[in-house]
């Protein structure tokens, strides 16, 4: 059994404790000493990020091998058909190489989704839409990267859940320690 925090990381906090630019960081919001991230999610992501004490949780957690899937609800600039839904489920081509592919559906908020401060930029002429998107790779801001790919950049996003842990009623900034078994 090891301990690990879930936490609703707010959008423009740092996945780390210090920063030179005095920009919000993990330490603005978790007290508790020698946890560290399993995984990241970007500065200007937001949703569930798992933090552990434990080194080998760490890595079964965040390591892309260990399969672990990573969810996320993607706002996106336009409405993406079904054709532009199965360009995502059968991996997209980026720079460093193909995706795997990935499960992807048109999705709605749900109704009890925070706001967003500050709030996304909204066009009158230009719809946006959800995509609820499951990965089980984590390069560095591969979502953004593939629905930008498919024509849909991504002007929100929050990863709802990691695993078999989700948000649940974690509003952002709150977090919440469990026990778990991990293989």
């Amino acid at each position: 059994m090891t301990d690990i925090i879930l936490f609703n990381k707010p959008f423009e906090v740092l996945c780390q404790f210090t920063d030179r630019e005095g920009r919000k960081t993990l330490a603005d919001f978790i007290p508790e000493a020698g946890v560290y991230p399993a995984g990241r999610l970007d500065y200007d992501s937001e949703g569930l990020l798992i933090l552990t004490a434990d080194g080998s949780a760490q890595k079964a957690i965040a390591d892309p091998r260990s399969g672990m899937a990573k969810t996320y609800l993607v706002q996106v600039e336009g409405i993406p058909g079904e054709s532009a839904l199965q360009l995502l489920r059968a991996g997209v081509e980026l720079k460093d190489g193909k995706t795997r592919p990935a499960r992807a559906e048109a999705a709605f908020p749900p109704d009890d989704l925070w706001e967003r401060v500050p709030p996304v930029r909204y066009r009158l002429r230009v719809p946006t839409s959800w995509i609820r998107l499951v990965i089980k790779e984590g390069r560095n801001r591969q979502v953004r990267r593939m629905t930008a790919a498919i024509g849909f950049p991504t002007l929100r996003l929050i990863r709802t859940a990691v695993g078999p842990w989700s948000l649940g009623a974690l509003r952002p900034g709150q977090w919440r320690k469990i026990r778990v078994l991990l293989p």
